[in-house]
């Protein structure tokens, strides 16, 4: 096996990003928009999904689990974690957890999303993903999980969802 496809820890492509919200990001209401926050996570999602599998292409297959928990406001400090938590063949799935994080230091979540994306080779193909070692129990609950949350998936695409 080439050092591309061995095996790589949670911690391979754990990635955290830090936004501060900007008049632009916001909704009518003064508060961060569920649009503007769905982009920082698919952009996030995406450089975690390119870390892992060592490539410059993926797509963004489905997004499970957005929830917003609280609001965010202008100049809020937003903390932004991704990190893998499932490997399949040619997709990875990527948990993207959202807090707020006031002037000392203290994080409030306020968004938990997971993101299945799909690695794509240079002629825009499903690729290879190297897999995802399972490290801690956390791990192995979080990938229980991602297989509960494909089968759905799956389940939903046969019923025409």
């Amino acid at each position: 096996m080439s050092n591309a496809m061995a095996g790589k820890p949670a911690s391979y492509a754990k990635t955290e990003q830090i936004h501060l919200v900007h008049p632009s990001d916001l909704n009518g209401m003064g508060r961060l928009s569920g649009g503007a926050i769905l982009k920082m996570i698919d952009e996030l999602a995406a450089i975690v999904a390119m870390r892992h599998a060592q490539c410059s292409t993926v797509t963004t297959v489905a997004i499970d689990n957005l929830t917003f928990k609280e609001g965010a406001h202008e100049n809020d400090l937003l903390v932004m974690i991704g990190y893998v938590t499932y490997t399949g063949n040619t997709s990875l799935e990527v948990r993207i957890d959202t807090y707020v994080e006031n002037r000392q230091g203290l994080r409030r979540s306020i968004n938990r999303a997971y993101v299945v994306m799909v690695v794509l080779d240079q002629n825009e193909q499903p690729s290879p993903v190297p897999p995802l070692t399972v490290e801690t129990e956390a791990q192995r609950a979080e990938w229980e999980a991602a297989i509960k949350r494909k089968c759905i998936r799956l389940e939903r695409k046969k019923a025409g969802f």
